[in-house]
């Protein structure tokens, strides 16, 4: 019985063992699973973009100045205001040169009317010769008569305006400077006149002291020429005028100066200070328009002197008989006039040239928008004086904005002038898109953080109210769209050996075949272009993994 057991223990054992054998063999012997992960080749659009990150600026930001010092006494906006290209900003005080351009214009004015007169004197002496070659009747010599009696009249009433005009220079001189200075100086018509205040500029206040002393002197023997006038040199009568007038009007200018400086002190309220700065102003206009009164006269007279010898010339003319000598002489006093009337049309332009001086300077105390846009900075104040080039007012383009960005050494080979971009700007997130066009590529490199960057421009298609200066954009720009090509993933792509592709393609029972293959562009999902090696519809592997 023991030997029974013993004998089926032992076959037990056998039996086990050989059932563990055949497992292990099982399972050691049995083949590896190999998972294949492929993407199929298909015909696509790809779209080649390259990611940037840039700024929005506006096209024009410009800085302005005045191109000369002054006082400021108009400013027309603030911070924010919209405005139109050449409008006015800013302007410095310009009352002196708004007289000068008064004055210049009248000039151009009576220049002109002069040129009329000769234009009809010129017709008249034409007129002149066909008479003398007909003859001339009683009857029209006796209004020619009557003409010069006439002229004579006007001639004799320009030469009293003259005189008026003359001792109402001196009235208001005498006035400007006894009446409207002298309260400034101690013993103002003595030798010794003494400005009652302080003048910060030594050489200012010896000029209006000394020129105090002259003009003294100047009006004294002014006022006793005027009983006096010789009206046979009244030439040189208004010559002499004119000259007192001009020092008078350069003392006042140097007063102006004093005054102008003079400042709130113990000894000078703001009351007496702005009545200096009130006389000094009527005194000039006062002495301005005696100059102007004086000059108006002078043109009359000229004007009244040359009619009368233009009518006596045709009396002249309309007595003596139709003679050859008549006749010559007649044709050259038309030359003479032709001569007045080229003299005169110069005389007009020189007048012109003034006023364009005039409005040249009044142009420098006027500051004007060169663009349309947005005040981004004023500080300008009323009252304040500026220096010649101190920037007070800035202005960007209203609605010219464009991006500025860095673009890469690696990408730059891709983009070129007119590549569409799609952006988002930060201030209102990706779902916000605009779009924009490349429109300049700097030929230069810039060094940002030791890489090379070129800084590329572009504008938006399109205006947008939202877009502000100063704003972040994220780009993508498309610098190549390609239509219906195949295209596999970029992992896809085994490199070896350099510069050689491959690629492995699936193909029944699980049998892998590899492919050298010729890549295109890299689009957009990193998805590759396949030029050669690949046909569409084929099972390109992309990993492997073993089970």
């Amino acid at each position: 019985m023991k030997k029974l057991l013993k004998k089926k223990k032992l076959t037990f054992g056998i039996i086990v063992s050989i059932l563990i054998v055949i497992l292990a063999f099982y399972f050691f012997t049995k083949d590896e699973t190999i998972e294949y992960n492929f993407s199929i080749a298909e015909r696509q659009d790809l779209i080649q973009e390259i990611s940037a990150t840039g700024r929005i600026k506006a096209v024009d930001d410009v800085d302005l100045a005045f191109e000369k010092s002054g006082r400021i006494n108009k400013i027309n906006v603030e911070v924010g205001d919209k405005v139109y290209k050449g409008q006015i900003l800013a302007e410095i005080e310009s009352d002196e040169i708004y007289a000068e351009l008064a004055q210049a214009r009248a000039g151009v004015a009576s220049a002109e009317a002069k040129l009329q007169q000769f234009e009809a004197i010129l017709e008249k002496e034409k007129s002149d010769l066909e008479t003398l070659k007909i003859g001339t009747r009683e009857e029209e010599i006796l209004i020619y008569q009557s003409k010069v009696t006439n002229a004579e009249a006007i001639y004799n009433a320009s030469i009293q305006n003259v005189i008026d005009n003359i001792e109402d220079a001196y009235t208001k001189s005498d006035d400007a400077v006894r009446n409207k200075t002298d309260i400034m100086f101690k013993d103002p018509r003595t030798s010794n006149p003494q400005i009652v205040f302080s003048v910060n500029n030594s050489q200012l206040e010896n000029d209006v002291e000394w020129g105090r002393f002259l003009i003294e002197q100047q009006l004294i023997a002014w006022n006793s020429s005027l009983n006096d006038i010789d009206k046979n040199s009244l030439y040189e009568e208004i010559t002499n005028s004119k000259n007192k007038l001009d020092e008078i009007k350069s003392f006042l200018e140097n007063m102006a100066s004093a005054v102008n400086n003079l400042s709130v002190s113990s000894g000078f309220s703001q009351t007496t200070i702005d009545g200096y700065k009130t006389n000094i102003y009527t005194a000039r206009t006062n002495v301005n328009t005696a100059i102007t009164n004086l000059s108006s006269a002078k043109e009359k007279f000229n004007t009244s002197h040359t009619s009368l010898l233009v009518a006596k010339n045709e009396l002249a003319l309309k007595q003596a008989a139709n003679t050859p000598e008549a006749i010559n002489s007649q044709k050259a006093t038309i030359k003479q006039a032709e001569a007045n009337i080229i003299s005169q049309k110069a005389e007009i332009d020189l007048k012109k040239s003034a006023v364009q001086a005039s409005l040249a300077k009044l142009s420098k105390n006027t500051l004007k928008s060169p663009i349309a846009g947005t005040i981004t900075k004023q500080k300008a104040q009323v009252g304040v004086i500026v220096s010649s080039g101190e920037i007070i007012i800035s202005v960007i383009s209203q609605s010219d904005l464009e991006i500025e960005t860095n673009i890469v050494e690696a990408d730059i080979a891709y983009l070129k002038i007119g590549n569409k971009a799609k952006l988002s700007l930060d201030a209102y997130g990706e779902d916000v898109i605009f779009e924009a066009e490349v429109i300049k590529i700097d030929p230069a490199a810039s060094l940002i953080e030791g890489v090379a960057n070129y800084k590329t421009t572009l504008e938006f298609i399109e205006s947008d109210e939202r877009i502000r200066s100063g704003m972040t954009a994220d780009l993508d720009i498309v610098t190549l769209e390609l239509k219906d090509v195949i295209a596999i993933p970029y992992r896809a792509i085994i490199f070896r050996n350099g510069s050689e592709r491959i690629v492995r393609i699936l193909k029944e029972n699980n049998l892998v075949e590899e492919s050298a293959v010729e890549i295109g562009i890299i689009g957009n999902g990193s998805l590759v272009e396949i030029i050669s090696g690949v046909n569409e519809g084929d099972k390109v592997i992309t990993s492997i993994k073993n089970n």
